[in-house]
């Protein structure tokens, strides 16, 4: 039974991951809060991110931490259903490992933007307040997706929405509760979080990613606790083949040639109007 739930974990997507890992997280700590005579907040406290910066220096980690623990039902469920449409959108685009840049600077930006507001504004100030709770991870995915490929439509219950229109309604709303609302904290987290998946697809379509830099440092992170078994190595001299370099330089840049068509068709028409063969295309570089 346990190797085949690893197993069926292993088989999904880094976005059907995280919504595991959340709901998981989520059902623990209640049981463990029951079964132990404590409270969830008592358990929580050690993962939320604190707003002021010399308890924040005791649990680092809260950083990270605080994108994978919720208050309530509704405020998991929300999230998680956000979390996993905008996944797949994203994943029709790029792959695993650019979704983790998103989500994750998403959730760090989110959370530093949130501990400089309550040690800058002075409304902010006297409120004692932690940050729990996805949301500014997801949000980051779905600027980035709405952003990314503003024109595609996705259904909203009984109509069909551009993406764009679907982004700016988010963002609107985070402004207009922002001051009316008891989690002004989480309200700023968020627009930090829209920020960062902004400014990563604006800077993707001009050939930047500036998530690269955090891809090295996960892979830095990884390698400390990985070990590899080499190979012995064994030297062989082969004469360069310049037709071969030839031929997979060319055929490199026609792969990468469809794929810009095929993006640029995505963000002219929306997703929907891609043939089956370009979107099964699209999946499969998304995979390398």
């Amino acid at each position: 039974m346990a190797v085949n739930l690893r197993y069926q974990f292993t088989r999904l997507n880094i976005a059907e991951k995280l919504i595991v890992v959340n709901v998981a997280l989520f059902i623990i700590t209640r049981l463990v809060a029951v079964l132990f005579g404590t409270s969830v907040d008592a358990l929580v406290h050690w993962f939320e991110l604190p707003k002021d910066f010399g308890t924040f220096i005791t649990q680092p980690w809260s950083i990270v931490t605080y994108a994978f623990f919720h208050g309530n039902l509704g405020h998991i469920f929300f999230n998680m259903i956000m979390l996993y449409f905008t996944g797949r959108i994203f994943m029709n685009l790029f792959g695993e490992r650019k979704f983790i840049n998103v989500y994750f600077l998403g959730a760090i930006f989110g959370g530093l933007l949130f501990m400089l507001s309550y040690n800058i504004f002075p409304a902010l100030t006297g409120l004692n307040n932690s940050l729990i709770g996805a949301s500014a991870a997801v949000m980051a995915v779905l600027i980035f997706v709405c952003t990314y490929t503003p024109n595609q439509e996705v259904r909203v219950i009984f109509f069909n929405i551009k993406l764009w229109y679907l982004g700016v309604t988010f963002i609107v709303i985070d402004l207009v509760f922002i001051g009316g609302n008891s989690n002004i904290g989480g309200r700023l987290s968020h627009l930090g979080g829209a920020f960062i998946g902004y400014l990563y697809a604006s800077q993707l379509t001009k050939g930047r990613d500036i998530g690269a830099g955090f891809s090295r440092m996960l892979d830095s992170i990884q390698n400390l606790f990985t070990k590899e078994k080499k190979a012995p190595l064994k030297t062989v001299y082969r004469k360069p083949s310049s037709n071969l370099k030839t031929v997979a330089a060319s055929d490199k840049e026609k792969h990468q040639r469809q794929i810009d068509i095929i993006l640029d068709k995505i963000s002219k028409s929306g997703y929907e109007s891609l043939s089956k063969a370009e979107k099964d295309f699209l999946f499969k570089a998304g995979k390398e």
